[in-house]
């Protein structure tokens, strides 16, 4: 379940990723990337992916429940975002992987409660946000398991551990700079980036954050 909350928030994301240069074009007004057709996307390259949709297979109610709050977050942000997706005669608009990334999971937050959590976090020097910053666990694991030269790359931590004084298992997913992220996050770092920040200097390949997944007990 974790592993499907994590992907569907990767394809999300790559969806958003894969139309930057037709978002941020000013000559073009209605994009006609609406949230009906930016799901059915998501969910395509997230079927894609996986091989079998997020919905589909044996799941329980609490994970239908998890997985359709997440999908109706991912709607809501892009149908409050159509006006500076569509607006003309302004180039960047602001509305990058990671921006998309933190709305949908604050609305997610807001869907289910104390059932479960969905964060993207980061090693702290490339943290850009602070609510963004790993916990004592998410920063152990970055530091101590990630970090480790004969752990397979890209392989997730998972482990039984309390939240806030409630057991729950929680998941740790590395993420790796890709050829894509380097326009912000690349060299020469201290460079000012479109979104307004110094690059960090990072290398394809290189870690770059992590999703992290809380389910509650």
């Amino acid at each position: 379940m974790a592993s499907r909350l994590a992907e569907l928030l990767r394809a999300g994301r790559s969806i958003v990723s894969n139309y930057q240069t037709l978002i941020n074009d000013p000559t073009i007004g209605d994009k006609k990337i609406d949230s009906t057709r930016f799901v059915d996307e998501a969910v395509i390259l997230y079927a894609q992916r996986v091989g079998q949709e997020p919905l589909s297979g044996d799941l329980t109610e609490r994970d239908r429940r998890l997985l359709q709050a997440q999908l109706d977050a991912m709607r809501e942000v892009l149908d409050e975002h159509q006006d500076d997706i569509n607006r003309k005669g302004i180039g960047f608009k602001g509305f990058v992987p990671a921006i998309f990334a933190r709305l949908i999971n604050e609305k997610f937050a807001a869907k289910v409660g104390e059932e479960a959590r969905v964060r993207v976090t980061a090693p702290e020097q490339l943290v850009r946000n602070r609510k963004s910053l790993p916990d004592a666990w998410e920063r152990m694991i970055i530091q101590d398991v990630f970090s480790d030269p004969k752990r397979p790359k890209g392989e997730a931590y998972m482990e039984v551990a309390e939240v806030d004084g409630r057991p729950a298992f929680r998941m740790l997913l590395p993420e790796y700079y890709t050829d894509s992220c380097l326009t912000c996050h690349g060299e020469p770092k201290g460079e000012i980036d479109v979104t307004g920040y110094p690059k960090e200097g990072g290398k394809t390949g290189d870690l770059g954050g992590a999703i992290s997944i809380v389910l509650f007990k």
